[in-house]
């Protein structure tokens, strides 16, 4: 069965319907929810209001996909004779399965984040905006800060944050996963944080947002020293302008709920951006960025000019020309971390070379037969 010819069909046919499926829910979705929903997941999920479970209702790109590879090694291995004569078709199967093995190693590898930029700005971390974290940093000393990050699913799932590299714990007294936050007016309901600007805002849980928006959680965390001493309950959220700050044992602490932070061993500096449009229109022509690279470990010190289609590429991280704001001054890279970002290629040169070889043996084949 595993061998089939109409197992093969039916993977096909299906992720076939997975590609117009993921197409069409874009436009509610977003290119990576629709990504996430249709084709890295084992099943597609209903999700009824009626039911406190979700429901499969149509195999998704995984499964399909790890059939089809499932399929192809068993047909190479039944089928395909150990030949020189055969040996095109071995080459194509061994491509098409590490094209396969590719897109299962970027859904589990590939880290997707973005890097804004102004003029004149230098810059060694990106931000992942669909991660959060809670930022927990020593700010005493002016010229560095000391940060700890914890993820918001720890903070989502635990009350009590106990960390060794904390001198005290966080208490987590509420989690939003989307949140409304707006000012506190009269008649309204006390609010559950006690210390910072969060005292004077009203939180309130908000529907998860659709297509490409993202949420905006939040929190309140309570810090408490190890003598059993409360600094207060403190409202963290990306929403709030500024980071929440305490004092403990003469040490001045911030907190803030972020966008996932990337650190860099290298920076970047942005000299110049450039949007270019076609004379006499506003239809965009080029958008490039022109960085300064500086790497201490490499002893890279030089110039490099990001624009469509042709990314820059250092450190195991690529960065692509995405966006751009403030009147043409502030530049938004998207950067990707994907080990496995050249299998694709390996993929397709190989498919390339096994139908070189399988014609060009058919070709001389039927060339001698004529002569």
């Amino acid at each position: 069965m595993l061998s089939s010819m109409e197992l093969t069909v039916f993977c096909l046919i299906v992720l076939m319907i997975l590609v117009v499926a993921c197409t069409l829910a874009q436009v509610s979705l977003g290119i990576h929810g629709a990504v996430e929903q249709y084709v890295r997941s084992f099943f597609v999920w209903w999700r009824p209001e009626a039911l406190p479970f979700p429901i499969p209702i149509f195999p998704g790109g995984g499964l399909a996909g790890g059939l089809l590879l499932l399929n192809l090694g068993v047909v190479q291995v039944r089928r395909l004779e150990v030949s020189w004569r055969k040996a095109g078709l071995w080459i194509i199967h061994f491509g098409m399965a590490l094209l396969f093995l590719g897109e299962f190693a970027t859904a589990f590898l590939q880290v997707e984040s973005h890097l804004t930029i102004e003029e004149g700005q230098t810059v060694n971390y990106s931000q992942d905006t669909r991660r959060m974290e809670l930022a927990v940093i020593d700010v005493t000393e002016g010229d560095a800060d000391d940060v700890r990050s914890i993820p918001t699913s720890l903070v989502k799932e635990r009350t009590e944050i106990a960390d060794a590299s904390l001198p005290f714990m966080l208490r987590v007294q509420a989690f939003y996963d989307n949140a409304e936050l707006r000012m506190r007016a009269e008649g309204d309901p006390p609010s559950m944080a006690t210390a910072g600007v969060g005292a004077n805002v009203l939180v309130r849980p908000a529907p998860r947002p659709l297509g490409e928006e993202q949420d905006l959680p939040a929190a309140l965390i309570e810090p408490v020293a190890k003598d059993g001493r409360s600094y207060g309950v403190f409202l963290v959220s990306p929403n709030l302008g500024a980071p929440q700050e305490f004092v403990h044992e003469g040490r001045r602490w911030s907190m803030s709920l972020r966008p996932r932070r990337y650190y860099m061993p290298f920076s970047l500096t942005l000299k110049d951006f450039r949007h270019d449009v076609y004379p006499g229109t506003q239809i965009p022509k080029n958008f490039s960025s022109l960085v300064r690279l500086l790497d201490p470990r490499s002893g890279d010190d030089r110039d490099v000019l990001i624009y469509m289609n042709s990314p820059l590429r250092h450190g195991g991280l690529t960065f692509y020309q995405a966006s751009f704001g403030k009147n043409n001054t502030l530049s938004v890279l998207q950067v990707v971390r994907n080990p496995s970002w050249t299998l694709p290629y390996i993929s397709c040169a190989l498919v390339a070379l096994g139908l070189l070889w399988h014609f060009g043996l058919m070709l001389r084949r039927t060339l001698g037969g004529l002569s």
